[in-house]
């Protein structure tokens, strides 16, 4: 049985639960006042408008330049595959894999892992709640690495800053592959899990 078809409504804020007051247009949380709704507002069409602006974002994280090494006056932006090629290159099979797991396989599963469940719920496709619920959680568990590639950049910039000799630039890539993490994550927060099980109980009936 769900909350509210027991009259409950969870708060978002402290998860307390509050009961149903049909005659109040905007409720409350009992305990931190927080608005509490049966279901977050427009949850599906905000999902869907933070991943598709991601998916176009995505084209030119991995079409622009990522980043510049420069050396001895010498250098050439490179975009995320060009840098697993040369890492690969030069023998760092370790790294290249973390890179482009990192930079190329978590942000594609996490659009196509959040398309699937918009597209699921929204189509009540025959896929278990628990198969959902499980790909939304690991979605929201592995977001958090896709910022490394992120980090790694910001960190060489602030480090290898030696004139002429070395130096590192990031490119526009970066800005668009940062913005591309962000905007799934926020998907990720935006989409309501509780819709899945709303899903499953009209499958039921």
């Amino acid at each position: 049985m769900r909350a509210i078809d027991a009259g409950l409504l969870v708060c978002h804020e402290c998860h307390q639960l509050n009961p149903i007051e049909p005659e109040v247009e905007h409720q409350h949380c009992s305990r931190c006042g927080g608005l509490v709704h049966a279901r977050r507002p427009n949850s599906l069409v905000r999902t869907w408008a933070l991943l598709l602006t991601s998916a176009l974002l995505y084209i030119p994280a991995n079409v622009l330049p990522i980043m510049t090494i420069n050396s001895l006056g010498k250098g050439a932006p490179a975009t995320i595959m060009e840098g697993v090629v040369e890492l690969l290159q030069h023998g760092m099979l370790p790294i290249a894999a973390v890179v482009f797991i990192a930079s190329i396989l978590v942000p594609t599963f996490k659009l196509v892992g959040i398309a699937l469940l918009l597209y699921s719920v929204q189509r009540h496709q025959p896929m278990s709640a628990r198969q959902r619920i499980l790909m939304y959680r690991f979605i929201e568990w592995i977001g958090r690495w896709s910022m490394l590639d992120i980090f790694v950049i910001a960190i060489l910039v602030a480090l290898v800053n030696f004139g002429s000799l070395a130096s590192i630039e990031a490119g526009a890539g970066a800005a668009a592959f940062a913005s591309v993490v962000i905007l799934t994550m926020l998907a990720a927060l935006t989409f309501d899990p509780r819709l899945i099980w709303d899903n499953t109980e009209t499958n039921h009936d």
